[in-house]
């Protein structure tokens, strides 16, 4: 009977490894990246917004965070192992790091702040990532890095929309209404366009070379305050994308201005499409222009509220190096640029 006994227990030992390896066959330890290109976006099409993953044609589109709060701005990790997202499920606007596959959910900062951190960008080593931290108090809006595993962020400087360079030297974003560069080593700002080309230059996306960015931009000067409802929206319907040069040159309008205001552009990792936002029937949603044929593609079409799709973050693994730390594009902190300078 003892014998008996210990065989059964054998066996039951036997089939709870067996499941458990089942099981880790099926739910990884390890974040895997995807294999063929995939786009994050938001959606709001459940009653709340989450973040969402589809293909570059619009197809298979999933709910990766299927939470009751407002998940939102997701990005890819440089090796798409990760993304980072913004979320209130902690009763603020915060960010987040999840799985791929919208697993293993959690809070990035184990401190929390009463102000908002929104935005991210990676640098493109994968070794830090910078943000907007929004204070409402104040009326204020810092961009913040941090680093990987570390809770200290250091401030950049007031500005907003961020973009991490692809050569990891410099972060483009909007100050003032105006497209910046900021040197994350330095601390020096250069601006994109003349300062008579002002007027609500914010969304930078990076071409994965460097040479080019798209951003959403309108030209036209700001009604006065006083103005009524109609002029206002006359105005914002005239803001749509453009695409430019990182010396400034070759500006080009990709959006006619004819249509419902256009936003959020996003640069397609060979460079040869640019998704963005534009409102069709009442409601948000995705559209991709190929920058070659001309062609425009509608890729979400669902939705109740306004707010129905917007966004989106490109990952190809066609164009992801090894990512490993290069100290020569790594950032010095801002507290070291300014006891330097000091």
């Amino acid at each position: 009977m003892k014998k008996e006994n210990n065989i059964q227990m054998k066996l039951l030992v036997f089939a709870i490894v067996s499941l458990l390896g089942l099981n880790l066959s099926v739910c990884p330890l390890f974040a895997k990246a995807p294999t063929t290109s995939k786009i994050l976006f938001t959606s709001a099409r459940d009653g709340n917004r989450d973040v969402y993953i589809m293909n570059p044609d619009g197809t298979e589109q999933v709910n990766l965070t299927r939470h009751r709060a407002d998940d939102q701005q997701a990005v890819w990790s440089p090796t798409g192992e990760k993304i980072l997202f913004v979320s209130d499920r902690g009763g603020v606007r915060d960010l987040y790091l999840m799985d791929p596959d919208g697993s293993n959910v959690r809070r990035y900062f184990k401190f929390k702040i009463e102000d908002w951190r929104t935005d991210p960008t990676w640098s493109p080593d994968g070794t830090q990532f910078a943000y907007e931290r929004i204070n409402w108090g104040k009326l204020s809006i810092t961009l913040h890095i941090a680093t990987l595993g570390e809770q200290d962020a250091e401030p950049l400087g007031d500005a907003s929309f961020p973009a991490w360079s692809p050569d990891g030297m410099e972060i483009a974003c909007s100050i003032g209404g105006r497209l910046t560069f900021i040197n994350v080593r330095t601390g020096a700002q250069e601006k994109l366009l003349p300062k008579k080309a002002m007027n609500w230059q914010r969304d930078p996306s990076w071409s994965a070379t460097g040479d080019k960015l798209a951003f959403t931009w309108n030209t036209h000067e700001m009604p006065p305050a006083e103005a009524k409802r109609p002029v206002w929206d006359a105005w914002q319907a005239k803001q749509t994308i453009y695409i430019v040069n990182r010396d400034g040159t070759g500006l080009q309008q990709l959006i006619e201005e004819d249509g419902p205001y256009a936003q959020y552009p996003a640069l397609s990792p060979n460079g040869q499409e640019v998704l963005y936002t534009q409102e069709t029937n009442g409601r948000f949603q995705i559209f991709k222009l190929d920058l070659i044929s001309g062609v425009r593609t509608q890729l979400t079409d669902t939705g109740g509220p306004i707010q129905a799709n917007a966004g989106g973050d490109w990952f190809d693994p066609d164009y992801t190096l090894p990512v490993s730390p290069q100290p020569h594009l790594l950032t010095t902190t801002w507290a070291e640029v300014k006891k330097k300078n000091d």
